[in-house]
């Protein structure tokens, strides 16, 4: 499925159940992600993670709606439970499954967003590990000077930032070195096309998530 396609379809998905309150609509697109994510061979370990991290805030909803909410209390705490479960795993579908140079060429392409933004963007991305390296070379520094920049010392996050400002300055040379112009018509060495079935599968998706919301008899 075409990159931005399949985040336009989650953005519509994830702002209607903001306004549902079927548990059993949930239920139902956890269970349709999990089986999605298992058919492109995410690990079971991954799912796993997916299944214990949100734990935590989830219990915290379910309790402050139980304890403090108003109404129909009991039904409340549980829509919020499963509504945090299923932002969760209808997003993995999206981030473990969608690579991130096909959804930069798919929205330049597609939808037309700005060329230097869809590259920036990239080329931010691709340079997280190099910082994260950066960052242990920088506290191994410190440790050598006899100063222990902790995790959330602002002296470690400052000397990154400085680093990030010169490899962007690089970035930025680099990029019109090889001859990319702002605004200029641009060819495209790799394709992303938006094909009728990527529509269809788009289109059958949203008739089948009303079905679930305003027709099924299910709470």
């Amino acid at each position: 499925m075409n990159p931005s396609i399949k985040l336009l379809l989650l953005f519509i998905i994830a702002l209607e159940i903001s306004f549902t309150t079927i548990i059993s609509l949930n239920v139902a697109l956890i269970v349709l992600a999990i089986a999605y994510l298992l058919i492109h061979h995410t690990k079971l370990r991954t799912i796993g993670w997916l299944l214990i991290v949100p734990l935590l805030p989830a219990i915290g909803l379910w309790s402050t709606q139980y304890i403090n909410g108003s109404g129909n209390k009991t039904l409340m705490a549980w829509v919020l439970f499963s509504r945090i479960y299923t932002f969760v795993f209808t997003g993995a579908t999206f981030t473990l499954t969608t690579n991130i140079l096909q959804l930069a060429d798919s929205l330049e392409q597609n939808w037309h967003l700005p060329a230097k933004f869809a590259y920036g963007v990239l080329a931010a991305y691709n340079l997280v590990p190099k910082i994260q390296h950066e960052v242990k070379i920088i506290r191994a520094a410190g440790l050598m000077r006899g100063q222990q920049l902790s995790f959330w010392s602002p002296k470690l996050y400052f000397k990154a930032v400085l680093v990030s400002i010169n490899w962007s300055q690089n970035l930025a040379q680099a990029m019109v070195s090889h001859g990319f112009v702002e605004d200029a018509p641009r060819t495209h060495f790799r394709h992303c096309p938006l094909v009728w079935q990527d529509w269809a599968i788009f289109t059958v998706s949203i008739i089948l998530m009303q079905v679930g919301a305003f027709l099924l008899p299910w709470h």
